[in-house]
């Protein structure tokens, strides 16, 4: 079994493992059944892809998405490792090649879609090609009332049991409901090595706006990051083609994707966001799991997600290279409205659908947080933090007011009425507004009618929704969406306790949007120049442009300007195939001159303290190849065998004759000088 640091070095060309992964590498590797909760762009895939590496026979992934499976397979392709997958996307040839290589055992890592379990010849293939281990990609796709629940996922229970092989799930968000099935039908009910990982993002800014003209705030969000990849989401295809065509007409690179659409045109636009810098894509969350481009530097919502859960997963898909990101979620009454009724109309049972008007305050608690945004978040998933300073709160701390009388009022309404209607019909009770239903129910003799003239309609709108947000009142499915108070409710109701919440102000801001800059003004050229000579690798080879090399390490490349292929090789995310492939490429764009040539077994030591022993043993041997004299016969020492001097560092002649190429002629000629260089080093 390969040493995973010497893997995680050699290969993926990381020098240390992210917080969380060495220990979940170390459980899957220990043939541990289990289940990791890994925040997006936290580096799940590593964590059964360097196991895979490491460990004898063949690991089977199972993931959801053909467009996902493709692009990791190309990427560990790209890395020099033995992946292939089995999808209805591939062509005959494509096929062939993979059940070639099964069949000699040459494969490390196989991706298949879930619904190729519905067969028994999948399990016999995969235990005739000595699978020993099986990883299950966004394993939450189990859960029967997830957004994302495929029935196929049902099988892999059965996959394991028939193969009698470790399952490695992997998800990135899980709730507790949401992990006990993912147990219950995955392990069989029996508890595996849980590893729930920090769920912090610090290079994402988080940023919530109420909605005031939504179009011209997106469109100057946008114009404020353009040339950058982004995200729209949008709770309606109609919705995504409008403003996909506004963006295009103020001169963006800007496509529409929604389930409405061809699946042509879908793979087309996906294939396009994978490939173009500056794509920014407005869809439905159809556009969701087959996302796997590390270098998305945005997401917006035009509309408020479904959940916080959601919310969390979609703006995770920014920022996963660990480069600085950015979010803006936009909100307003009509969101809150179609996210209730979504919610009411679903078949879910009672139990779900309470839950999920649950999380959705919790989403909503978040919008009107009146704290820092990502304390509020972390908080969600359990986690404490101190102030982020990467969000808008922490930038612009908002305004509060002592709102415990208005939330006195609006509770009155609430329990006076039944705890039977809605908020619309209880801000119209609160102003004294006497609609036919406010009067049909005798509601305008009621003590609380007309007590809240003091605020407008938008300030109780406002009052409502952050009551909400705090899980004051809930909105009940059995009464068609009727506010119920919740038990939080009563010491303030009693005033026993005080409440203060934001001030709702909808002025337009003055001063547009910051652009936010990846790079110094002054590295800005260079990374562009670097980004051009990845997209034309990238659009000859066909791939994503990311599989090349990521915003992330060109970033780093065009900060430290390496100078040479052994500075370059330290440059996080650039392995041996990486530099080997593109090294010298990028190299010259950085210098301006193409290196110079290096013998293959210099390179595989480029980066590494190795390389300066090799290139001293070089100097000293090439001015001993005709005797110290220079009158001898000509005698040289092969590339590789001091490449194994350098890296074996003999302390005797008798160890460096054990070396493969020193002969006894070598030894005399060369011995005395090389020994004396190893242990001057």
């Amino acid at each position: 079994m390969s040493a995973p640091e010497a893997i995680l070095s050699q290969v993926f060309g990381f020098a240390a493992f992210r917080p969380g992964q060495a220990e979940i590498v170390e459980a899957v590797l220990a043939g541990q059944d289990t289940l990791a909760i890994m925040p997006t762009g936290g580096g799940k895939s590593l964590c059964f892809q360097l196991p895979a590496l490491c460990r004898e026979g063949l690991t089977v992934v199972i993931s959801p998405l053909i467009a996902l499976m493709r692009d990791q397979v190309r990427g560990l392709q790209e890395l020099g490792v033995a992946a292939g997958a089995l999808t209805s996307g591939n062509t005959e040839a494509e096929t062939e090649a993979v059940y070639l290589a099964l069949s000699r055992g040459e494969l490390k890592l196989l991706y298949i879609a879930p619904e190729r379990l519905a067969g028994s010849a999948t399990i016999d293939l995969l235990r005739r090609a000595k699978c020993t281990l099986i990883a299950v990609d966004e394993a939450h796709c189990v859960s029967q009332w997830g957004h994302d629940f495929r029935p196929d996922y049902l099988r892999l229970g059965d996959l394991r049991r028939a193969l009698r092989v470790p399952l490695a799930a992997f998800t990135a968000t899980a709730d507790a409901e949401t992990r006990a099935e993912i147990i219950r039908r995955l392990f069989d009910g029996d508890a595996p090595q849980i590893f729930l990982r920090g769920f912090d993002r610090p290079n994402i800014t988080l940023n919530f706006a109420v909605k005031d003209s939504p179009r011209k705030q997106l469109m100057a969000y946008a114009a404020a990051r353009k040339g950058q990849s982004g995200i729209i989401y949008c709770a309606t295809r109609a919705r995504t083609e409008s403003l996909a065509q506004a963006l295009s007409e103020a001169g963006h690179n800007a496509r529409a994707y929604h389930g409405g659409m061809e699946a042509h045109e879908r793979r087309m636009v996906e294939m396009l966001f994978q490939r173009e810098d500056d794509l920014i894509v407005v869809a439905t969350i159809a556009f969701g799991m087959g996302v796997d481009k590390p270098d998305i530097r945005w997401v917006a919502h035009a509309d408020l997600p479904k959940s916080i859960e959601s919310y969390y997963q979609e703006i995770g898909r920014a920022g996963r290279d660990g480069a600085p990101a950015d979010t803006l979620t936009l909100f307003g009454p009509d969101d809150i409205r179609l996210r209730r009724a979504q919610i009411d109309e679903s078949p879910a049972p009672l139990e779900r659908k309470q839950a999920d008007h649950a999380r959705l305050n919790a989403l909503l608690g978040l919008a009107e947080a009146v704290q820092c945004r990502r304390q509020v978040l972390l908080s969600y998933f359990g986690e404490a933090s101190e102030p982020c300073g990467n969000c808008d709160l922490c930038a612009r701390p908002v305004k509060l007011f002592n709102a415990t009388t208005p939330v006195r009022k609006a509770l009155s309404a609430v329990l006076r009425t039944g705890e039977s209607f809605g908020a619309g019909h209880l801000i119209d009770i609160l102003t004294g507004n006497v609609t036919a239903k406010v009067r049909d129910r005798g509601h305008d003799s009621l003590p609380t009618f007309a007590v809240g003239r003091d605020l407008s309609r938008a300030k109780w709108q406002a009052v409502f929704r952050q009551m909400m947000g705090r899980d004051l009142v809930r909105p009940d499915p059995e009464r068609h969406g009727a506010l119920r108070m919740t038990e939080a409710a009563r010491p303030i109701l009693r005033g026993e306790a005080e409440i203060h919440l934001r001030e709702d102000t909808i002025a337009r801001a003055k001063d547009g949007p910051a652009v936010r800059a990846l790079v110094s003004d002054e590295d800005a050229p260079l990374l562009s120049a670097l980004k051009a000579k990845r997209r034309a690798l990238a659009e000859e080879a066909r791939v994503p442009a990311y599989v090349i090399f990521t915003d992330r390490t060109l970033i780093e490349m065009a900060e430290t300007r390496p100078d040479t292929m052994d500075a370059m090789a330290r440059i996080s995310g650039i392995g041996g195939k990486k530099l080997e492939r593109y090294g010298a490429l990028f190299l010259e764009v950085v210098t301006g001159a193409a290196p110079e040539a290096q013998h293959p077994q210099r390179r595989k030591l480029a980066g590494r303290d190795t390389a300066g022993l090799y290139d001293a043993l070089f100097e000293i041997t090439r001015g001993l190849e005709r005797g110290s004299d220079g009158t001898g016969k000509l005698l040289t020492l092969p590339p590789a065998t001091l490449r194994a001097i350098a890296e074996a560092r003999p302390g005797s002649i008798d160890a460096l004759a054990r070396i493969k190429g020193m002969d006894a002629a070598r030894v005399t000629r060369f011995g005395a000088a090389v020994l004396e260089r190893v242990q001057a080093f």
